[in-house]
């Protein structure tokens, strides 16, 4: 909506989940975003991991007006300019460096660098980032880890993703730190492949409503 084109500060505050999209095929881009987001998952991170990638966040950019479409597995300066070219209006990095964390700022557009360290969230702590994606989350140290941060940096916010599914995901969003998390688990391959958008929308609603947990004490 209008309002949220001119306010979005950060994608950690639009959504519970944010679905991550691979998608090899740009035509299946504007019905899948369109799914998504009449069953309230309304912010779409698709990855550049595929041909198809800025293609498609070009078509969910033009046709689907609703979505606040933004671009994932950014590694590069060129990525990162590309994106917001083809009308991505945040980026997401697995991981960051300084001339990352550069590349992103300077698009002018909001962007997760990705962490899996207390070190590298000081790190950006310094460069006045508070907003970051935690990933592998599972692999990471999982919400055990995240609810150890929570004390010592209090002022960050986590985006998880990575081995986030429908059954753990409420573990991480209990926690005060988490804003949201980051899955595909409502994306199955095979429905997207087969325009099964019944299937995505009934898996996106419950994801959409996983949403207000109370934070877990201690």
């Amino acid at each position: 909506m209008t309002s949220t084109r001119l306010s979005l500060r950060s994608p950690l505050d639009l959504v519970p989940v944010l679905p991550v999209v691979v998608l090899e095929d740009a035509t299946a881009a504007v019905p899948l975003a369109r799914t998504l987001v009449s069953c309230g998952l309304t912010a779409i991170e698709v990855t550049l991991r595929t041909p198809a990638a800025l293609e498609a966040v070009r078509a969910i950019a033009a046709e689907v007006p609703d979505a606040v479409v933004g671009a994932g597995t950014v590694l590069t300066t060129a990525q990162a300019d590309a994106a917001v070219a083809a009308g991505a209006r945040f980026l997401v990095s697995p991981g960051s460096t300084d001339l990352l964390v550069a590349a992103m700022r300077d698009t002018g557009v909001p962007f997760l660098p990705g962490v899996a360290t207390a070190s590298e969230a000081v790190t950006l702590l310094e460069q006045g980032i508070t907003d970051m994606k935690f990933f592998p989350a599972q692999a990471a140290g999982g919400a055990a880890y995240l609810r150890a941060l929570a004390s010592p940096l209090p002022q960050v916010r986590f985006c998880p993703t990575g081995g986030i599914t429908a059954a753990n995901a409420p573990s991480y969003l209990s926690l005060p730190n988490v804003a949201c998390v980051g899955g595909s688990w409502m994306l199955p391959a095979a429905a997207v492949q087969a325009g099964d958008w019944t299937t995505v929308a009934a898996l996106a609603r419950d994801a959409a409503s996983l949403g207000h947990h109370a934070p877990e004490n201690g």
